[in-house]
């Protein structure tokens, strides 16, 4: 489990975050939704290591990760999939994948993790001699997501997962999302698009101007008069 408790964050002298706390549950998909410049991001970053606190903290199964390197929170199984995929377009689909695995190099299930993430995504596979930047946008995306996953996350930061794909291709990157969830991953995906992250999260927090204001399972936070006026336009 981890937890975030009272993160207050600042960009210089500009306020980001000024109480955020939320708890990820050991699997299942939590979403993280709020609108433009809520501090979702930041967020993410918080817990992945590459923003530092001006207060509050982050707990991974009880121990406090001030402190922690983000290369050390990748080794403790937190892995951050950032907005824009963030892909090396001149290396192939197969070595963008095995960066992601650096660290889990010398583990006996490497060679098993890289043929999981062709399994989940088989036109990765199809595609694995490609240069990445070659590649469409829903399949850059899926070969962010592959690349964090070849991490072995226990627990995988999506941020954005959907931006500047087709509809057809954010319903198939939700069900990506789901099976990666079905197998004992914690998943936090930071997304705008509410409507589709309510529907395939388990829990959710909203977020608003860098405050928490709203936790619970996500077919609650549907069905709340509030959330349903501010984010689904109902």
């Amino acid at each position: 489990m981890l937890e975030v408790e009272n993160a207050r964050v600042y960009y210089g002298q500009f306020l980001a975050l000024e109480d955020v706390s939320l708890t990820l549950p050991d699997r299942g998909i939590t979403a993280l939704i709020g609108a433009n410049a809520a501090g979702k991001t930041t967020t993410l970053r918080v817990i992945s290591g590459v923003l530092p606190l001006r207060s509050g903290r982050v707990r991974s199964d009880g121990s406090d990760l001030a402190g922690c390197s983000p290369e050390e929170r990748v080794r403790r199984g937190i892995v951050h999939v950032p907005e824009g995929r963030k892909l090396f377009g001149t290396l192939t689909v197969e070595e963008n994948l095995l960066v992601g695995g650096y660290q889990r190099r010398k583990s006996t299930s490497y060679r098993k993790t890289l043929d999981r993430v062709y399994d989940l995504f088989p036109r990765l596979a199809e595609r694995r001699d490609q240069p990445a930047g070659s590649l469409s946008g829903g399949e850059q995306q899926m070969c962010a997501v592959g690349r964090g996953l070849m991490a072995q996350p226990r627990l995988l930061l999506i941020d954005e997962m959907s931006l500047g794909l087709a509809p057809v291709v954010v319903k198939s990157m939700f069900e990506f999302v789901r099976q990666v969830a079905a197998e004992d991953v914690s998943v936090l995906i930071v997304e705008q698009q509410v409507q589709h992250a309510l529907l395939v999260a388990d829990h959710a927090t909203i977020i608003d101007k860098g405050v928490t204001t709203r936790s619970g399972t996500a077919s609650d936070l549907r069905d709340d008069p509030v959330v349903k006026e501010a984010y689904l336009g109902v």
